[in-house]
């Protein structure tokens, strides 16, 4: 394994170089032949790139699914806004949920139905409880929770004697 630096954005829109480790994969030819295929079709500038971003969805979904990690995402409903009460029980599970619900946006599309996008951040396993909540109430027709293994910064300290 040979290590290379790589430069990569950092805060703030300067770059800062980060080092990458160089490793040998084998691939059968059908499977190198559908990676070049997504290389294209994608618009990834390497096959590397595009087996680094594979890999950090995977690992990112591994983590969801084994840890308790505090971890960012979304929550993807699409729905049918005259389903009796359905809005006042997505609603009151954003209320309850407080602590984790940090924005919703809901766009109304044609025929009666909904987009509603919901920003969500704590444990992976409370997300996946607040998801399922919001996914399995009669009128949502689906719905999916995306996570991240990021956080969202603390914009303004609590300060309690403030």
């Amino acid at each position: 394994m040979t290590k290379a630096a790589d430069t990569v954005p950092a805060e703030g829109g300067s770059e800062r170089r980060r080092p990458v480790s160089r490793i040998s994969l084998s691939l059968s030819e059908d499977l190198l032949c559908e990676l070049d295929t997504m290389v294209g079709e994608r618009g990834f500038a390497s096959r590397s790139q595009a087996v680094a971003t594979v890999l950090h969805r995977s690992l990112v979904e591994h983590r969801h699914e084994v840890g308790d990690r505090v971890m960012v995402g979304t929550i993807t409903l699409f729905y049918d806004h005259l389903a009796n009460g359905l809005q006042q029980r997505l609603a009151d599970l954003q209320r309850r949920y407080i602590a984790e619900v940090i924005s919703s946006l809901h766009v109304h599309l044609m025929h009666n139905q909904t987009l509603e996008v919901v920003l969500v951040q704590g444990p992976a396993t409370t997300l996946q409880t607040i998801a399922d909540a919001m996914i399995t109430e009669r009128g949502v027709i689906s719905g999916r929770l995306e996570v991240v293994a990021a956080l969202i910064p603390q914009i303004h300290p609590f300060r309690p004697d403030a």
